[in-house]
């Protein structure tokens, strides 16, 4: 399938799970123990400094997961890629990319609400921008018009989004 740019959907969606695979990566290399430790500190280094990375990882793992899953089921759905489309999947992937950033402050400052903002507004501004394709309606379903239509109820986003929305916000309200 072909936008009128010429971007095929499956090169989009092969982009986006690279971007999705290196920020998992770059998330879990951030769980470290200092070096050169005595084996009598082993214990208190991973209590201490192991356990809120780890924590931080499995969190933002959680949240890359579920936007991989809406991204997977937006493009799933695609018949055509339009110009907005393609900046708002730009957009996505960047914010995607950025997480290790706001999980990695969150770890380390887990008491500071400035952290805990940074984190939450991170999270916040991608689910916008994920929803942000279905409100627009750049994304045609593979459904005939009539199907499309009735099956939005003359709402903005295709059913799965919808369904994937409810999801992600249970879990991000959890992050």
């Amino acid at each position: 399938m072909r936008s009128l740019h010429g971007i095929d959907v499956e090169r989009i969606r092969a982009f986006s799970d690279a971007v999705f695979a290196i920020a998992i990566t770059l998330l879990a290399l951030e769980i470290t123990v200092p070096e050169d430790l005595p084996t009598a500190e082993l214990g208190h280094a991973l209590k201490e400094e192991a356990l809120p990375s780890v924590a931080g990882y499995l969190l933002s793992f959680v949240v890359v997961g579920a936007l991989w899953i809406s991204h997977h089921r937006l493009f799933r759905m695609a018949k055509v890629v339009d110009g907005p489309l393609l900046y708002v999947d730009l957009a996505l992937m960047a914010l995607v990319a950025a997480l290790p950033f706001p999980t990695k402050i969150v770890t380390e400052y887990h008491s500071s609400a400035i952290a805990t903002s940074l984190y939450a507004g991170t999270i916040t501004l991608r689910s916008g921008v994920l929803v942000a394709p279905g409100r627009s309606r750049p994304v045609l379903p593979r459904t005939a018009p009539h199907q499309e239509e009735q099956a939005c109820g003359g709402r903005g986003a295709p059913p799965a989004l919808v369904t994937t929305d409810g999801v992600n916000s249970v879990i991000y309200a959890i992050s």
